[in-house]
């Protein structure tokens, strides 16, 4: 540690002059510091534009990419009390018509009101029954019950069990039993003494010997309706026919229910229109990266420079000096000459219709203002009456297989992934770029978990503090040999007045 001694002898301010030296000294080490902190600026739009990125892809999984979405049908009724629908992706644009004369029911057991309900074991007891649903089929069920368990606590047991499939439960001394699903079939067959012990004693079962099964107090009935002129049944009140899901509410009286099936054309022209703007409000952003200016004059401040300004000054300044970072930068022109070209390439793949296989086709065009740079317009009457004419070519121009397939000389095909293709939907390919555009953005400014060593712009941030630590030691050298000098000097200005001093003495 080098002896600092101030200008006691000199009457110099050595504080200051050291300081005003070091200023000097530290220009290099500045630049350095500047150049970091760009560098870090410069990682963070990157990374802002990953997000951007990755935010659009998301959209277009999470909205485009489904049929069951994207190509949603609507279905109506004309006697909605009495029968609704819903239907899915693979249901035709259809008129059907049905007429209800029966819904299904479930079987219930209730028990006699003369027979008293008692507890039924008083040790541990496992019972064995054979179940049958409305629809015919079949489990076995084995259950344990407590000993000492009370009728309550046996009726929630059998209620609990998803394979009994019952509720139970006691009301005014009289047990009820009731199956969950509906149908003729529905039955339950006691096996072994146990069960037929435990159901005597819920007054559910007369254990006479001449049956195993339980007798319903109602019996289940199928639900009975005509279709299309068609007398049929069904086990339950809820069936699809056709990929249309019917649910039975209520008998027509000898009336006709009509449910007609068509395309959601407002949910397929809405989802498009919500892509459009999604893809412009992006490919803005980026262009605003691309296009923003660099001011090279205002540079990252230091920390004494800060000092001598305000909140706002320093928030203006630095607001030019992270200007124009990613001005013209090859990642994202190049992502968006990508896009562009996949907009307007025609679909060929599986479903393709040339007559709407081209985003021109459904009213989708590029904006003739060049200021725009490359936004879509739309013509919603064009694009609706290409969802309304073949709704299904629509959805494929979007979302088509993400998968191509090429055929050998010899015949064999092969089915891989891949980048871009004419095969694939446009949405598909757009993801496909954006997918590619992350991974390069990522090796050159990486993302919040990686360490600067894993990517370009954080390689060269480790380089910089290098430089800055070496840059630093050698300025404690150069201080220490200021303060080295000024101390000699100190050191001989008081001797020589020290000498002075004593001359003076002798001499008087």
């Amino acid at each position: 540690m080098v002896t600092r001694i101030g200008g006691l002898a000199s009457g110099m301010d050595i504080d200051t002059l050291v300081s005003d030296l070091m200023k000097a000294e530290r220009i290099p080490l500045d630049k350095l510091t500047q150049k970091k902190q760009i560098l870090e600026w410069q990682r963070d739009d990157y990374r802002s534009m990953n997000t951007l990125l990755s935010d659009f892809d998301k959209y277009i999984f999470d909205n485009m990419t489904l049929q069951k979405d994207f190509l949603k049908k609507t279905v109506t009724s004309s006697m909605s009390d009495a029968v609704t629908a819903t239907a899915n992706t693979a249901a035709g644009n259809v008129s059907t018509s049905i007429s209800v004369s029966q819904l299904a029911t479930s079987a219930s057991w209730i028990s006699d009101p003369s027979k008293t309900i008692s507890q039924p074991f008083q040790v541990d007891s496992e019972i064995s029954l054979k179940v049958t649903a409305g629809d015919g089929t079949t489990k076995d069920v084995k259950l344990t019950i407590k000993g000492g368990a009370t009728v309550d606590d046996v009726l929630k047991q059998l209620s609990s069990n998803k394979d009994l499939g019952v509720n139970a439960f006691s009301e005014s001394g009289q047990v009820v039993m009731s199956k969950n699903d509906t149908g003729s079939q529905s039955s339950i067959e006691l096996i072994d003494e146990n069960a037929k012990e435990l159901f005597e004693s819920l007054g559910l079962f007369s254990n006479d010997g001449t049956t195993n099964v339980m007798t319903p107090t109602n019996v289940g009935k199928d639900a009975i309706f005509e279709i299309n002129g068609l007398k049929t049944t069904r086990s339950s009140n809820t069936f699809t026919i056709n990929n249309v899901n019917y649910t039975l509410n209520d008998v027509t009286n000898g009336k006709t229910a009509r449910i007609s099936v068509a395309t959601d054309t407002d949910n397929m022209v809405d989802k498009i229109v919500q892509f459009v703007n999604k893809y412009n409000e992006m490919i803005e952003k980026i262009n605003g990266e691309l296009s923003e200016t660099r001011y090279r004059s205002y540079q990252p401040l230091s920390n004494e420079e800060k000092e001598s300004m305000t909140d706002k000054q320093i928030e203006l300044w630095e607001d030019k000096a992270k200007s124009g970072l990613l001005k013209n930068d090859s990642i994202l022109s190049g992502a968006l000459t990508k896009m562009r070209t996949a907009m307007y390439s025609p679909f060929t793949g599986t479903g393709a219709n040339s007559e709407l296989n081209q985003l021109a086709q459904i009213g989708i065009t590029t904006s003739s203002n060049f200021r725009d740079n490359g936004k879509l317009t739309i013509d919603e009457t064009k694009l609706r009456a290409a969802v309304e004419k073949d709704p299904e070519a629509v959805f494929q121009l979007f979302s088509g297989s993400t998968k191509v397939t090429t055929t050998a000389a010899d015949g064999t095909t092969t089915t891989k992934n891949s980048t871009v293709s004419s095969e694939m939907g446009i949405t598909n390919r757009l993801r496909s770029i954006i997918s590619e555009t992350v991974k390069s953005i990522e090796e050159k400014a990486g993302k919040a978990t990686s360490t600067n060593q894993q990517f370009s712009i954080g390689r060269n941030i480790v380089d910089i503090d290098s430089q800055i630590t070496r840059f630093e030691a050698r300025l404690l050298q150069i201080e220490d040999r200021y303060w080295r000098q000024f101390t000699a000097m100190e050191k001989a200005i008081q001797q020589a007045n020290s000498q002075s001093t004593y001359l003076m003495q002798q001499f008087a």
